[in-house]
């Protein structure tokens, strides 16, 4: 194939994939101008119109889906190859991108990355917070990091931090005000600060577990979050009970600043894994960051 008619194909799939010539650009390194010549030489050599203009929005027609679909995986591959080739010097490098929830990126990415990378200058890593259960593979990640029951059957999964539990929690003037509750169900009279994910198509319900028992309580409040750390502050200023991550607050409960209940009604469950496809070619750079996260516990 001509080498025209390869870069056209990489230009093509880059505005195709986001959507905008801008963006698509700034990825290339190009012109929005000469990008926009580019795919038009690509439509005019192929005689069909593989893009759908107008003055907000680019989208690829029928045509142009056929060619995402088709040649965008063989580039990805070439791509994959050509990094995997120039990572075998001396010296490992190249970026890693990782799909992960805040509570893991802060947790068990981080520090384990800040160990790492100071002896690695050629290493650079993207870590992008998302609770939603991405596609690595479709957004182009090296890797993703979930609870060990939901990584998909067809990934390879590496564990890379202990089990987990989940503490319900509260300030002591809440209590002060407020009586404890004793089973999940009394939550619900409760100002309770809730968590809302894209996974669960709105407020994530909070999950317990007791002598085969797993209700999962959908409770109410004044605040709405999509963070744990504005979770966190809330809980501590006295605003309602928040249902965190145990390591989370456990310097919190050591110092009497929370306090915990219905503590039996949170078990232990399968902690973090990293997780990527089993075709990826590992390069030395990213077996050395799983080597890294491996949980050795």
């Amino acid at each position: 194939m001509p080498r025209d008619n390869l870069n056209e194909l990489t230009a093509f799939l880059a505005v195709a994939r986001e959507k905008s010539f801008t963006r698509a650009a700034a990825q290339l390194g190009v012109s929005q101008s000469a990008l926009s010549h580019t795919v038009r030489a690509l439509e005019e050599r192929l005689g069909v119109r593989l893009l759908t203009r107008t003055t907000r929005s680019v989208s690829p027609t029928e045509a142009g889906e056929r060619l995402t679909r088709s040649i965008g995986p063989r580039l990805d591959e070439i791509e994959a190859e050509l990094v995997a080739v120039s990572a075998l010097r001396e010296k490992p490098a190249g970026t890693i991108r990782i799909t992960a929830g805040e509570h893991a990126a802060d947790a068990v990415l981080w520090p384990a990355i800040s160990r790492l990378l100071p002896d690695y200058p050629d290493i650079r890593v993207e870590i992008i917070v998302d609770y939603g259960l991405t596609d690595i593979v479709a957004e182009r990640y090296d890797a993703g990091v979930r609870l060990g029951e939901q990584v998909a059957r067809d990934m390879i999964a590496v564990r890379i931090g202990p089990d987990q539990r989940m503490a319900v929690v509260g300030s002591p003037a809440y209590f002060a005000k407020r009586p404890k509750p004793r089973s999940p169900q009394d939550l619900t009279t409760h100002n309770c600060i809730n968590l809302r994910l894209p996974t669960y198509g709105g407020l994530y319900a909070w999950e317990f577990e007791k002598a085969g028992r797993e209700p999962k309580v959908r409770v109410e409040g004044q605040l709405i979050f999509n963070t744990s750390g504005l979770r966190m502050n809330a809980v501590l200023t006295g605003l309602g009970l928040a249902y965190l991550p145990q390591d989370q607050v456990h310097a919190h409960l050591a110092s009497g600043e929370l306090v915990r209940v219905l503590a039996d009604w949170c078990p232990p469950f399968p902690g973090y894994h990293l997780y990527y496809p089993s075709r990826r070619q590992a390069t030395p750079a990213f077996s050395l960051l799983v080597d890294a996260l491996r949980y050795r516990g």
